[in-house]
């Protein structure tokens, strides 16, 4: 399945550039011009990757990213804006925990690779928690024979870390 990319950008030829940038990658992309506008694109289908704007009408690219945080963790964020200050950089950071912070005009090279790790980051996380939800149904399985067998779960060793075996004669009465 191809990776998700939301581009949000009021001006069109922006988010035409943004297209142009990754027309070669393997994503599939979709577009809105306002936060609104991609809230309502994000109640059908959740994107790997969001890359917002900050000066849009309606809701601002900080409070969507946040909401974007609170209702899609597992979504990164990019925030890409041309109207950059600390308030707006800080407030991306701290509320919008976002994973980079382009300022337009940006090295397009920089972006797509930022893109192109989000997505590795995105599927590294979703790999973990897959594989804590393993172990915890491992640790509930170890449980279980321990209760049915006690002792069977644990290993004696030596100094070294070697596994001891306990040498009884064979008793051939048993």
């Amino acid at each position: 399945m191809k990776p998700v990319i939301l581009l949000v950008d009021d001006e069109e030829h922006v988010l035409n550039a943004l297209r142009r940038l990754l027309r070669t990658e393997k994503y599939q992309i979709l577009t809105a011009t306002s936060g609104d506008q991609a809230l309502e694109i994000m109640q059908g289908i959740t994107p790997d990757v969001v890359v917002s704007d900050q000066k849009m009408p309606g809701i601002q690219g900080t409070e969507f990213l946040k909401l974007v945080k609170e209702k899609y963790p597992g979504t990164v964020r990019i925030m890409l804006t041309g109207h950059a200050d600390l308030d707006t950089a800080m407030s991306a950071i701290n509320d919008g925990a976002i994973y980079r912070f382009f300022t337009k005009p940006c090295n397009e090279i920089d972006l797509a690779l930022t893109i192109r790790e989000a997505i590795q980051q995105r599927n590294l996380i979703d790999h973990s928690y897959k594989l804590i939800q393993i172990l915890k149904m491992q640790s509930s399985y170890i449980e279980q024979l321990e209760k049915e067998a006690p002792g069977i779960s644990s290993v004696n060793r030596d100094s070294h870390g070697a596994i001891l075996i306990k040498d009884e004669p064979y008793n051939l009465e048993k």
